[in-house]
């Protein structure tokens, strides 16, 4: 017959030794103790972490022993939902043999796959932003192809413009009687100025 409470505490022993640090015995009668687990530190030093709650039931480890996570950190609902589901199905799988240090273990790999997997997201974002703004700066520098055609248009335009600034310029002048213009201010403003003394010959 098997003499469950000699297993249940040779058990105990082994896992206080195994975790000096994150184990600690709640009850004796039923047996109830909690183990903290954490993951290997990711990016920042970020870590995630949980706390396992396990109580031995009569018979155990022919029967699963309870268990719960009572904190958790740095975790997300489908996290623990997850590692509920992995707690359940590792159970099953060693029924029969003492198995919270194997619980715990597969919880500690699950951890450490969510700190990559928070790791990877981060990196993906990252890049995600670098490749945005290096699209913003592209459309930036990206302007209006240059063409003899559109630059023509453009010159012209631009010429009309400062022909335009020009003659206002002068017309306040005027208007503020500063002084009279001078030949070569008539003669840009107006270039029909250049042809009038041979019309004027020619007459």
């Amino acid at each position: 017959m098997t003499d469950y409470s000699e297993e249940q505490r040779n058990e105990l022993e082994a896992l206080e030794s195994i975790y000096p640090d994150s184990f600690t015995v709640l009850s004796e009668k039923p047996t109830t103790f909690t183990i903290t687990v954490t993951s290997e530190a990711g990016e920042n030093d970020e870590t995630v972490q949980t706390t396992l709650k396990f109580t031995y039931r009569e018979k155990y480890p022919d029967e699963t022993p309870l268990y719960e996570i009572v904190s958790q950190e740095n975790l997300d609902d489908n996290d623990v939902t997850d590692i509920l589901k992995l707690l359940e199905q590792q159970a099953e799988e060693n029924l029969g043999m003492v198995m919270i240090f194997t619980l715990v273990s597969a919880v500690q790999e699950k951890l450490n796959e969510i700190v990559d997997q928070i790791k990877t997201r981060r990196e993906e974002e990252k890049k995600q932003k670098e490749r945005e703004a290096e699209e913003e700066e592209k459309q930036r520098f990206h302007g209006t192809p240059v063409t003899i055609e559109n630059f023509l248009n453009w010159k012209a335009k631009f010429d009309a413009e400062l022909l335009e600034i020009k003659r206002k310029k002068m017309k306040e002048e005027e208007q503020a009687g500063k002084n009279k213009l001078s030949g070569k201010q008539l003669f840009e403003m107006d270039h029909n100025l250049d042809t009038s003394d041979i019309q004027f010959l020619e007459e």
